[in-house]
């Protein structure tokens, strides 16, 4: 789960960074305030790579993905790029928690066997 979900969590980081520069153009935000609210936005990004797997991590990244779509009202296009980056959060956590658990499986399965393997020349 780990992996897709920091590879979106860094996509949404370019995509909040490229964000900030369509917003400088507008006369309604200071520049100071798009790259405070757009530096906030990066950073939560690149450091929810590091804490997905720990409890709450994953709601964290839920939060970022609503902070993503609300702030389409003031970058509209950001409302099409929130709702797809969301559906990609989405897909990450289900498949990467399929995924885990059928790591978990074949790890286990693995386990199981060379135990098996390791105890049958020693009753032999």
């Amino acid at each position: 789960m780990r992996t897709l979900c920091a590879s979106t969590l860094i996509g949404e980081f370019f995509v909040i960074g490229f964000a900030g520069l369509v917003a400088m153009k507008s006369d309604d935000l200071s520049m100071a305030t798009v790259w405070t609210v757009c530096g906030i936005g990066m950073l939560l990004s690149v450091l929810l790579c590091g804490v997905i797997t720990r409890p709450g991590g994953v709601q964290l990244g839920w939060g970022l993905q609503i902070l993503l779509v609300l702030s389409g009202f003031f970058v509209p296009m950001m409302f099409i790029l929130g709702v797809i980056f969301a559906a990609l959060w989405w897909a990450s956590v289900h498949y990467g928690r399929r995924i885990d658990e059928a790591k978990a499986r074949w790890a286990a399965q693995a386990q199981a066997e060379a135990q098996e393997s390791a105890e049958a020349p020693a009753q032999g």
